[in-house]
């Protein structure tokens, strides 16, 4: 899956008030959903996305929107006001309090096609933002954020320093067996990521170790080419796989987190 199906809400709340040259699609338009289908699919692809070599080649289904939408492009089928919040923001549906019951639990569910013109420049981090504010225009959204405070890590350098390369790769690339059906009982679980970033790979630790929430406090910048293997019960654990392989640990901290709480929303108008 693409990356940003994996952000936790964090630091957001500068999101709130949206700037009068908050950034947009060249072109976008939203429809209903007529297909019937009730699973979510697509994503916002930007120069610096994270696909599988799987995901790369896979052929879209019919009523699906393709694994990997052209660059530069936010392409998303049957999803509910619900679920764009969660790829626009990178909610998690239990940071999420919902209104009336058609924004998370009803039947009505839209199709979002948007792009810009120059695909070359634009990040993963840019087509969401330039969808969080269609969502804001088209559903009349608003929404406040409540913060909390739960148990997670932070993601440092250990005293040794780093064992990472400087990526080599042109295309950025992830790939995983935590959800293969090839992975046989003890067999590690790997994580492999190409051209990624330090705040990138927290969160892929976040998704992948099943531990809470991680944040970087490495202080690295750039991007690396990073691989990783470990098994909780057989070992090495995921923390010293981290120090052994990468020269990273992980702190026990608080992590300050934002429960979406949306406000009103109206079903958007015919394009």
């Amino acid at each position: 899956m693409a990356c940003a199906s994996l952000l936790l809400l964090s630091g957001v709340s500068a999101l709130v008030a949206q700037p009068k040259s908050a950034p947009a699609f060249d072109a976008a338009s939203v429809k209903p959903n007529r297909d019937g289908v009730n699973g979510v699919s697509g994503s916002c692809h930007g120069i610096d996305s994270l696909y599988t070599p799987g995901q790369m080649s896979a052929k879209p289904t019919a009523g699906t929107a393709p694994v990997v939408p052209p660059l530069g492009r936010c392409v998303i089928h049957a999803a509910r006001l619900s679920h764009l919040i969660g790829i626009a923001y990178g909610v998690q549906m239990d940071q999420l309090k919902s209104g009336p019951d058609w924004i998370a639990r009803g039947d009505e569910r839209y199709d979002i096609e948007a792009k810009v013109d120059d695909p070359t420049k634009v990040t993963e981090k840019q087509l969401l933002e330039m969808l969080q504010n269609l969502l804001t225009e088209r559903f009349e959204l608003k929404f406040h954020l409540d913060p909390i405070e739960v148990p997670g890590f932070r993601l440092v350098v250990g005293k040794n320093g780093p064992k990472i390369q400087t990526t080599r790769s042109i295309d950025a690339i992830f790939d995983s067996n935590l959800k293969s059906a090839k992975r046989e009982r003890g067999d590690p679980l790997t994580l492999r990521l190409r051209k990624c970033s330090m705040p990138r790979f927290a969160e892929m630790l976040t998704w992948a170790g099943n531990k809470g929430p991680i944040v970087d406090r490495t202080g690295l910048t750039g991007e690396y080419d990073l691989s990783i293997a470990w098994d909780e019960e057989a070992g090495p654990t995921l923390a010293t796989a981290l120090s052994e392989q990468l020269g990273l640990k992980l702190e026990p901290q608080k992590v300050t987190r934002s429960v979406f709480v949306i406000e009103s929303a109206q079903k958007p108008s015919a394009n």
